[in-house]
């Protein structure tokens, strides 16, 4: 009897094992093939090599005269007529020069998950994306029309150009690092992004479950931790110094620290070869307590509103932000540098925190099996610089630090925030070894076990601007108050809204004095009128800039109600201050509704306790 061997075969759907013998005809080893994978024997061809040459055809040949040996890969390719309408339907329409990203589309679709990628991933796939050179005057030696080694086009990954860039770029871009793994001789075919997994996989039935067995089937492999050489997001742009000015008033005026959420859009980086932007239109800050070295979130009631309200407006979450500013000398506004590259950039906790983030906000890619890989969500950080002034200073965690938070493999040391620390396994959970490399000093690789951890490691850096010509999404110049900063004595209320409409001008559009973050977000949530179901009309007109629909709303019966509210709660301002001042002797609301400052209920004339609440008026 011949003896067995096993030939691999690689397809677009993944490899498998093919058991055969050398004395076995091509005929029949290509049945096994397609019954293996599921194809009709018209349906594929079966190559030698990966650049489809060397067809093994239908014949009477042994595998052995077709110098086929054990261990052996072969690769499988689809014919064009086996693959559906509707899987060609899922390549995007690119141009000859994005062939690479449409076929590799093409042959994924059987097996991965129907989902729709973010507007500026599918801009940039469609992009050429090469760096274009000028005709060297000393170098070149041909002609205006030809090219050579010196003035042909680069590829965006190309690291020699990312280095010479002022300031030199030490990540590619995401897009970038794409085009390199599918720029090569099979077009990316088998190209697929895998997340790591830390945790042990289920279904192994050929031992008892952790921690009585474990094999190396269902066991995590070991995690190397390497510097990430591509970033998702390649910019952050402050729209302009408003934004963050009033989101950093509130650290000068309770000294107390701060975070809020970033909202606004990813668009198109053009300093760097297929690079991200997030732009940031504006902050929220959602409930917290915060000290001067501390900061708590506590459960957010309005933050599906948050969420609603934004998607409105064409924003995104798109990260988060959070001050560490301490003052050096009040007198003269100077803050201290504590954050370098002596002590730290973040702490393992922030570390963890903006890894937890980042899962929330997973990154979708049509590269990857699950679906999702990496993420685009940032972190920046209000801090002293080496002029002792505020500088924001932005951030990523690498996906490596992602999946070692997400499966809870992470802790932070106490008192050293530079250090993280790696879990060990316990008999409640499988922790695989995770491992760091580091020089001697006599310039040799050393690996080190992650205990404790280097949080640089995991940390990927983003350049953080304002743009020299500020732009402004909300336009309003008025500011009405922020939420959640009770602390201050700043309220959202309909006080607070009278007081904003009372330092309008009569030349100030509507539309100026609605074009607030802030100001849209009380309308929407407020407790005594909400407008969250007839508010879309503004919001478009917001989003539009659009002054003809932002006057079609204001004739509506929400806003005359809301004008009726501010004119009452500004009537019984004023008839407090004659009151006050030696008035008529009567209430000073006694003909005015009012509201209560325990719970903001609208209470009707005559009454001097809340019909809500019972509290006392006063």
């Amino acid at each position: 009897m011949a003896e067995n061997m096993i030939v691999r075969v690689q397809s677009p759907e993944g490899m498998k094992k093919i058991t055969s013998t050398k004395r076995e005809t091509a005929a029949a080893f290509l049945k096994k093939v397609a019954k293996e994978f599921g194809f009709n024997s018209n349906g594929f061809s079966v190559y030698l090599n990966r650049n489809k040459t060397e067809e093994i055809v239908s014949q009477n040949k042994t595998l052995s005269l077709l110098k086929i040996k054990h261990g052996d890969m072969l690769y499988l390719f689809p014919s064009s007529s086996s693959l559906s309408s509707e899987n060609m339907d899922t390549a995007h329409p690119h141009s000859s020069s994005s062939s690479s990203s449409t076929s590799s589309s093409v042959s994924r679709s059987h097996s991965a998950p129907q989902f729709s990628e973010d507007e500026i991933d599918q801009y940039l796939s469609k992009q050429d994306g090469k760096i274009y050179r000028n005709r060297d005057a000393q170098l070149c030696r041909h002609g205006p029309m030809g090219k050579c080694v010196h003035c042909v086009p680069l590829e965006p990954f190309d690291e020699d150009y990312l280095n010479h860039l002022d300031p030199p770029v030490k990540h590619m871009s995401f897009h970038a690092y794409i085009r390199k793994l599918t720029g090569g001789a099979d077009k990316g075919k088998f190209v697929a992004l895998e997340n790591i997994s830390c945790k042990i996989k289920s279904g192994c039935e050929g031992h008892l479950p952790w921690p009585e067995g474990i094999c190396t089937k269902c066991q995590p492999s070991a995690i190397t931790l390497n510097r990430q050489r591509y970033r998702h997001v390649d910019n952050i742009m402050f729209e302009n110094h408003t934004i963050a000015d009033r989101f950093l008033d509130f650290w000068r005026k309770t000294g107390n620290q701060r975070m809020g959420f970033l909202y606004g859009r990813y668009t198109e980086h053009k300093d760097i070869p297929l690079g991200i932007r997030a732009e940031v239109a504006a902050i929220y800050e959602p409930p917290q307590i915060g000290t001067q070295n501390s900061l708590e979130l506590i459960d957010d009631p309005k933050a599906a509103a948050v969420e609603e309200i934004a998607a409105k407006l064409g924003l995104r979450k798109v990260g988060w932000i959070f001050t560490d500013l301490l003052s050096e000398d009040t007198r003269i506004g100077t803050v201290r540098y504590s954050r370098n590259k002596d002590s730290y950039f973040l702490s393992s906790e922030e570390c963890i925190t903006a890894g937890h983030f980042q899962n929330k906000h997973a990154n979708s890619c049509r590269l990857s099996p699950d679906g999702h890989f990496g993420s685009k969500f940032v972190t920046v950080v209000a801090t002293g610089g080496p002029d002792n002034q505020v500088h924001f200073e932005g951030y990523q965690v690498s996906n490596q630090c992602m999946a070692l938070v997400r499966d809870e493999c992470l802790l932070p040391c106490r008192d050293t925030p530079e250090l993280g620390y790696a879990k060990e396994s316990s008999s409640e959970q499988y922790v695989p070894d995770v491992f760091y490399k580091d020089k001697d000093k006599f310039g040799n690789d050393i690996t080190h076990l992650a205990r404790p951890l280097p949080v640089e490691y995991l940390i990927i850096d983003i350049t953080t601007t304002f743009p020299k010509d500020p732009v402004f999404t909300f336009s309003s110049t008025l500011r009405f108050s922020i939420e959640n900063r009770d602390a201050l004595g700043e309220t959202q209320d309909f006080h607070s809204l009278a007081t904003y409409l009372s330092q309008s001008s009569s030349s100030t559009s509507f539309l100026d004095i609605v074009s607030d973050f802030h100001l849209l977000l009380f309308l929407v949530s407020n407790d005594v009128m909400p407008l969250r179901d007839s508010i879309g009309l503004l919001l478009d007109a917001v989003k539009t800039s659009n002054e003809e629909l932002a006057q079609t709303w204001k004739k509506s019966e929400q806003w005359a109600t809301i004008e009726q509210l501010c004119s009452t709660v500004g009537g019984q301002q004023a008839s407090s201050q004659d009151y006050v001042m030696g008035g008529p002797s009567v209430p000073a609301s006694s003909s005015v509704m009012w509201s209560c400052v325990h719970c903001t209920f609208m209470n009707q004339p005559g009454t001097e306790h809340c019909e809500m609440c019972s509290l006392p008026r006063s």
